[in-house]
């Protein structure tokens, strides 16, 4: 299978010495769905810029549908689409004119905007809209108007970032369909940025996770999921003050570290996670531990790792914790402390 994206020691490099992306390699095969995952601040943002040509790179190279992306930037741009977070729709203008307006950005010629049109509203369901003002669609039906007009140029290559944030379940569920459909009926290569886990869980054939500039591990979900092995005991303190939790996960983690049977121990919002190869005969073990140390445990729940478990493994962080949040001072200085 050949690659629609490589590079090779990408780096973009701010003022202050700020490397916001550090030497990444990956690649990206044709036809599958590449989750690209990371904290705000990580990295991801500043390489989607290098890899559409908005930015250049301060080193190293990239390859995007085999055009170089400093050499070839028409090249690229003509071989990718681009879904954002926030919908692009003009919603004074009817779903064909919203498609034909884009169409003549890439300079397509009157019959194959026809066509495209007509091949794309039947692609994402909105056969019958194609001439009613988009005021009058309904939000995931906005929603698929944009994902048609990052299509419209049939790219080979689409860039979507954050596709589904803001969408009720069943849209959602209903835009991944959609997702599906065009790797498979198009041979539509997915990049795929995303702050819902289970949606790069569902849809994702690889992913990537950067942090601090660097990508720190990829595979496919199955392959980091077992990764982390073993199962999580999820420990909660229960009601009580800011003080109170903290105090719970400190003398927790303090006591069950020393265990023989606990693989490792993280905090994770209002619980303390505890990864164990086997939950069956580490769940009394923990109590009866804590239970002596007398550290009163409210909730405990069992689960299996997930993409969760695996970001939280390599970044230290939940990714909802990350939602909404801009890139702070304090991961800028972690960084330009880490390149000393």
């Amino acid at each position: 299978m050949l690659s629609i994206i490589e590079t090779d020691k990408l780096t973009k490099v701010f003022k202050g010495d700020v490397r916001a992306v550090d030497g990444i390699d990956f690649e990206v095969k044709e036809g599958e769905i590449f989750g690209f995952l990371g904290p705000n601040g990580a990295g991801k943002t500043t390489t989607i810029k290098m890899l559409n040509t908005l930015i250049p790179p301060t080193s190293g190279s990239a390859k995007v549908a085999g055009y170089d992306i400093v050499k070839q930037p028409s090249d690229v741009r003509t071989s990718i689409g681009y879904v954002a977070q926030d919908v692009g729709v003009d919603e004074h203008s009817t779903g064909r004119e919203n498609l034909t307006l884009y169409g003549h950005f890439y300079r397509l010629d009157k019959a194959t905007i026809k066509q495209r049109i007509a091949e794309i509203f039947k692609l994402v369901d909105l056969e019958g809209y194609e001439d009613k003002m988009a005021k009058t669609y309904s939000g995931g039906m906005r929603k698929r108007l944009d994902l048609a007009m990052g299509l419209i140029h049939n790219p080979k290559l689409v860039f979507m970032d954050e596709p589904t944030t803001g969408l009720d379940p069943q849209t959602r569920s209903k835009i991944w369909e959609y997702i599906r459909k065009m790797t498979k009926e198009l041979g539509i290569t997915i990049f795929l940025t995303t702050h819902y886990l289970e949606e790069a869980d569902q849809l994702c054939n690889r992913v990537a996770i950067i942090d601090l500039g660097k990508i720190i591990t990829t595979g496919t979900p199955s392959e980091l999921k077992s990764s982390i092995g073993g199962d999580v005991i999820n420990l909660s303190p229960g009601k009580g003050d800011e003080e109170a939790r903290s105090q719970f996960m400190t003398n927790t983690q303090k006591v069950l570290e020393g265990e023989s049977f606990v693989q490792r121990t993280q905090p994770a919002e209002e619980e303390l996670a505890v990864y164990v190869d086997n939950a069956k005969t580490a769940t009394p073990a923990i109590m009866r531990i804590l239970a002596e140390k007398g550290i009163d445990v409210e909730t405990l729940s069992i689960s299996r790792p997930s993409l969760d478990d695996v970001f939280l493994k390599y970044t230290g962080k939940t990714i909802r914790h990350q939602e909404g949040k801009e890139t702070s001072f304090t991961d800028i200085a972690r960084r330009s402390e880490r390149n000393k």
